[in-house]
Formats: C-alpha cells, structure tokens, sequence
C-alpha cells in the first residue's frame, strides 16, 4: 500500500517524500483513512510504530482546507503525559507544513518553563500540544478556550495514568465539547485507557498492532554477562573497541544515569544524560548536545527515553535492565527504524539472567548469552 491510497492530497504526499518516507507503516494503512473520515478512533501501538504521523497528516490535511481563524479558540488539542513527547509532537507537524495550502500554527506547551511566553503566543495557534498541568494552567489564566475544539488527541493514554494526570483530565474533559473528533493511542489498554474511553462516550475503531509487527526483526540483539565489577570497565571496552559512534544507553534511575556520565566523562567518552531531575533547559541542551553538537553517548531513563526523538540512531545499550518486557522493547525500538539496521546491546550480571530469560520469552526471540572472561578489560 502506499501513501498515494490513503486519501491523502499531493500536498501532504509532497512532505511524506521530502521526509524519506517511502511506505505506510501497519499503523498508518489503518487509521488515516478512519481519522479523515472523521470518525473516532483507538490505536493500541508500540513506540517506534509510526503512530504519531498517524494523526499528524490527517489534522493537517483537514486542517489546510479550513478557514483561518486568529483567536484564541483552539481547534485541535494534543494531550500528551511529559514535555520531550509534546516537543516531538510539534517537530513531527512542523516537518509536514512545509508544501500546504495555507500556514498553519502549532504550539508545544508544558510546565518547567515560563508560562509567559506560551500565553502571549497563544492567539492564532489551531494545534495546541499541551501536557495536562499546564494546560489547566492556561486555561485558569484565560490563555486559551478548549471549549469549542473539534478534534482530541491523546497520545500514551495509559503513560497519562501511570504518571497520575488522570484527576486533571477530568478536569479537562469538564471543559470540552460532547461533539468532537477522538483519537486515542496507548501502548496498552488497560482497565484506565477502557474507562477514559467511557468518560468521553466515544465508541471508537479499535486499531491493535501487535508487538511482533513493530520491526525488532530490524535490530540485531546481542546480550553480554558479565561480573558486577566489570560492568563498567565493558561498557568502556565496547564503545571503544567496536567503535560505537552514537548510542542511547537506558538505566533504571536518575543517580545511575549521572554516575555512568561522569564515569564515561573520565575515560574521555563524551556523554550527556536528560532525566526527570535535570531541568527543561538542560534537558533541551543534552539532547541537542547528543543529535548535533558531537555528544557520543546519550544516558537516559525510562520515563524521558519513550518520548525522545533520534533519527537514524544505531545502537542502544540496555546498562540496567527495565522492569518489564514492553518497557524492553520500548527501549530497544529508538533504533532499527523505518526499514534502517539497528543494535540492541544488553550487559547482563548474574542478578540479571532469570529477568532477561523472563523477556526473551515474552518477546518471543532468543538472545544467545555471549560470554566475556576472556576479554582483558585492564585500563577500562
């Protein structure tokens, strides 16, 4: 299938293209035609499926042909559960306006910042991309009216409760109009993404992508055990001695991230980290540091790695391992996108051999465990 059949006009075909797209992922085949008939929606998706162009070249689409309105009426709301995914959202639009009838405004908005600027550029924006809280501040402030919007997107819905935002959407959905478009997109759906639905009376398409469809086929995953006191003296071993040039490397905690950084740092490997306890700005300038500036390695944590954007990154390094199969393959989906090779490198104590087994299992793929007593990690 290709784009050109899903009912989108040359304008939106034209960005798809300068983008390097060349085929619909699974995803897409299956909900733009649903959302450009304006019918509501629910995509149970994995990271790294293609889900947010999924919504972005629909709303545009719709949105190109529509009449301009400046105020402060905002038409399409994008809910999202932290900050780096509401700045990825707004750089996906941002990417597909290029070739479109008419410019036309979005905005990424979220706490951590001045919420100043954000409410004297709200006049004329028709996208909004907002975090909960900051939203229901905006709106306290008189910034903007949801009242009238046409079309709701929450994206990682069941991130949105983990995360413990359900008490303010509530507040949010008070606000909004019975009749509006839906779209709803999780990577699980749970008791609370079934009840969300319930709230906003929709009975949606229901769209799943199974998890064995999102390309890990892709990734080569290679698994490595090791003694606790090697742990680092590897991972040194690694990025030198097979030349890793650009990784994303996951840990379990904000102090794990820090230490390993400085560490890297010392054996001149530069590094950066972005996790929830660094703020907004630095968060901002380590992952510039690491997409343009030379950064080689980029530490993060659960939390903020689902929402990061990299293109084209080659290679992902599991130092501590999640504590559950989705959030693996969650990890390991930042590399081997869209039709691109990547690596999954996992480094594994004894501690971490039943948990990695547990995955394997759950994933359905066999990692053979490679051994590394024989390596001389001395000066690591």
């Amino acid at each position: 299938m290709s784009f050109e059949s899903l009912g989108l006009s040359h304008n939106i075909i034209h960005s798809v293209k300068k983008l390097g797209y060349l085929k619909p992922f699974p995803i897409q085949e299956q909900a733009i035609p649903v959302i450009l008939q304006g019918k509501d929606l629910m995509g149970i998706a994995q990271t790294g499926s293609g889900k947010t162009a999924c919504f972005v070249m629909p709303i545009l689409e719709k949105l190109q042909n529509a009449e301009v309105k400046k105020d402060r009426n905002i038409q399409v709301l994008i809910l999202v559960p932290t900050r780096e995914l509401a700045i990825q959202i707004d750089e996906v639009f941002r990417a597909f306006t290029d070739n479109l009838k008419r410019e036309i405004r979005t905005m990424a908005v979220y706490g951590g910042v001045s919420i100043n600027p954000q409410m004297k550029g709200m006049f004329g924006v028709e996208v909004l991309i907002a975090t909960p809280g900051r939203l229901l501040d905006l709106i306290d402030h008189k910034a903007l009216s949801i009242s009238g919007i046409q079309h709701l997107v929450i994206d990682e819905a069941d991130k949105m409760f983990q995360l413990g935002f359900g008490e303010e959407m509530n507040k949010l959905f008070a606000q909004m109009p019975v009749m509006k478009q839906t779209t709803l997109f999780s990577a699980t759906l749970d008791d609370k993404v079934s009840e969300m639905k319930e709230r906003l009376s929709i009975n949606p398409t229901l769209i799943e992508i199974k998890k064995e469809e999102v390309e890990i086929d892709n990734i080569e995953q290679l698994a490595y055990h090791v003694s606790p006191e090697n742990k680092g003296p590897f991972l040194r071993y690694l990025i030198k001695e097979k030349k890793v040039e650009k990784a994303l490397i996951f840990v379990s905690s904000t102090k794990s991230a820090d230490s390993l950084v400085e560490k890297l740092k010392k054996n001149k490997i530069k590094a950066v980290a972005i996790h929830s306890q660094k703020s907004q700005g630095a968060r901002r300038n380590n992952l510039e540091e690491f997409k343009v500036n030379g950064a080689q390695i980029l530490v993060a944590t659960d939390l903020i790695g689902r929402g990061i954007h990299i293109e084209s990154l080659p290679c992902v390094i599991n130092y501590e391992l999640p504590r559950s199969p989705l959030d693996y393959i969650h990890r390991i989906g930042r590399t081997g996108r869209a039709g691109e090779k990547g690596t999954a490198i996992n480094i594994l104590t004894d501690d971490e051999l039943q948990h990695f087994r547990v995955i394997q299992k759950k994933m359905g793929k066999k990692v053979t465990l490679q051994r590394t007593e024989g390596i001389d990690l001395h000066g690591y």
